[in-house]
């Protein structure tokens, strides 16, 4: 079971607008830049707020279940 599974909790998921996007991340689903200025998602578990994500759209539209 991973941690998108629920293993932390149910998975808030935000969708973040170009605007918002000020800062550089790291897409856990492709291991590329999600650049300042590209809208994503920010994904954190309710159980473990700690591990919040930053996810390309189609990253984790995508993304396999029992990878992470």
């Amino acid at each position: 079971m991973s941690m998108w599974d629920g293993i932390y909790g149910e998975i808030e998921v935000k969708r973040i607008q170009p605007f918002e996007a000020l800062k550089l991340y790291v897409c856990p689903g492709c291991n590329r830049d999600i650049p300042i200025g590209l809208g994503h998602y920010v994904t954190v578990p309710s159980d473990a707020p700690d591990l919040r994500r930053h996810w390309h759209y189609a990253c984790w539209e995508r993304r396999p279940l029992d990878r992470f």
